[in-house]
């Protein structure tokens, strides 16, 4: 008797420490996708590619070069995200890096635990692309009047989430 009554005290309070987690988790909004988006594809021996580019034709001494690297099994995400003007995708943290371009439109990007903006768009003195490394929190909001449109790929573990809601980390100084 004694042991059904510590299980059952251990699975309510796992439900309830599940249920405050992700009832305080900002969840996103003005947010939506075209049909074709998501795609995911998975690589199941990982991902290893290499390539170099002679970018001088005279000298053949100045190369551009890229690598992509990935042990074991790889979720590969593309997304298109089209944000409402006010649109939010809520405090999250991703577990791997993504690339991020904004077509259109200027993202406003707060990180914890400073939550000073850092924008992003054509025109913007930041540019129109940025890498997230993966791991950080952060909130992405567009804060202007007009609609953006941004393109993502995103390099998870194999059947991970590709994003992972939190909640505000300092709500008096942190956008939602």
């Amino acid at each position: 008797m004694r042991r059904k009554l510590i299980v059952a005290a251990v699975l309510g309070l796992s439900g309830a420490a599940l249920y405050g987690g992700a009832a305080s988790a900002t969840p996103p909004s003005g947010i939506s996708n075209p049909p074709w988006s998501p795609v995911v594809g998975r690589f199941q021996g990982g991902i290893d590619a290499k390539a170099k580019t002679d970018v001088d034709a005279g000298t053949a001494t100045a190369f551009w070069k890229v690598s992509i690297s990935a042990k074991g099994a790889t979720d590969v995400h593309i997304l298109e995200n089209i944000i409402a003007p006010g649109g939010t995708f809520g405090w999250h943290s991703h577990p791997g890096p993504s690339l991020v371009i904004v077509k259109s439109g200027t993202l406003s990007v707060y990180h914890a635990p400073d939550c000073t903006p850092q924008e992003y768009g054509p025109g913007s003195p930041l540019g129109s692309t940025f890498v997230d490394e993966g791991g950080d929190l952060h909130v992405v909001r567009n804060n202007t009047t007009v609609v953006d449109d941004v393109y993502v790929v995103s390099f998870v573990p194999a059947g991970f989430a590709r994003r992972i809601d939190k909640p505000n980390p300092n709500p008096a100084i942190c956008p939602s």
